[in-house]
Formats: C-alpha cells, sequence, structure tokens
C-alpha cells in the first residue's frame, strides 16, 4: 500500500505545486519555463474553466504529485481529454506518477464518458513513456523538433490511449 493518497486540487496546494515545477526535472520535463512565478501557477491550476481538473498525490501534508486534465471543448471532440502531469524528484519510482495516472483515466473513462485520452512526452524520456505504454497509451506519432528546452531542440511523442 502507497504511503500517499491522490485528491483533487485545493487553492492551498499553490505553493507546493509551484515548488515542484520549480524543480529542474519537472521543468524541464513539461513545456513550462523556469522561474514562474505563483500567479501563473494560480492561473495554470485554475479549475473554474470548464472541463479543467487538478489531481495531487500528497504524502504526509506534502503534495508530491500533480496532474492536470483538459476536455476538449469542441463538440466534435468532447470524448477526448488531453493531460500533463509532473512528480517530484524525491517522490519518483515511487508509484506517484502510476497512481495519478490510473486517478485520471478512472475519472475520464468511468465517469465523464472520455474514450480517447492524449498526452506528448519528449522522446528521451523514457520513464514517462514507459509509465503510459503501462497504462495503455500508445505512440500514434513523433514531432520532430517539437519544442526548445535546455539550448536545444527536442522530439516529442503524441501518444494516446483510446478505451475499448
Amino acid at each position: 500500500m502507497s504511503d500517499f493518497q491522490i485528491r483533487h486540487y485545493e487553492p492551498a496546494d499553490l505553493s507546493q505545486v509551484h515548488k515542484l515545477y520549480s524543480e529542474v526535472q519537472a521543468f524541464s520535463s513539461t513545456l513550462q519555463l523556469p522561474y514562474q512565478s505563483s500567479v501563473h501557477w494560480e492561473g495554470k491550476l485554475d479549475t473554474s474553466r470548464e472541463g479543467c481538473f487538478c489531481l495531487v498525490a500528497v504524502r504526509q501534508d506534502e503534495v508530491v504529485g500533480q496532474l492536470g486534465l483538459e476536455v476538449c471543448r469542441s463538440p466534435r471532440r468532447r470524448h477526448v481529454a488531453t493531460l500533463g502531469m509532473g512528480v517530484k524528484a524525491s517522490a519518483r519510482r515511487l508509484g506517484v506518477g502510476s497512481t495519478l495516472l490510473q486517478a485520471a483515466i478512472d475519472m475520464c473513462e468511468r465517469w465523464m464518458q472520455i474514450t480517447r485520452i492524449e498526452i506528448e512526452v519528449y522522446t528521451d524520456n523514457t520513464a514517462a513513456i514507459d509509465l503510459y505504454s503501462r497504462h495503455g497509451f500508445v505512440v500514434e506519432g513523433t514531432c520532430r523538433r517539437s519544442a526548445f528546452r535546455d539550448g536545444a531542440y527536442v522530439d516529442a511523442h503524441l501518444m494516446a490511449r483510446v478505451a475499448a
């Protein structure tokens, strides 16, 4: 049994999520820039927008992971959601990412009629690719020079999980 729990993000979590994404390992694996302000993160984590959800993994009052989920608003893509996530460096390889991801999948497929979940992941992030693959995501394509990271362009895989 894990020593953390998954729950919905609360405004009181803001400073800890901000701290998580201030870690080089977290922001360099996402499209986030370093040195973002708390105000930036307050806006990103605003779940009052329709179709936006935010989950956190908490261990003894410490936020160790965060997952954002956004349902597409287009009438023809309301069955699709995109997600992004980050795990604190000190909590990696402990099942935090897997548990967050499974919670999001369950919410999408069992409660929201989402049958397709999409994510972009850098091609050199093998741990994340393995995690998503274990949860039924497959690589559907590769975007060359998708993002600029640490002075160089990097490629990204487009991955998706399609419910049966």
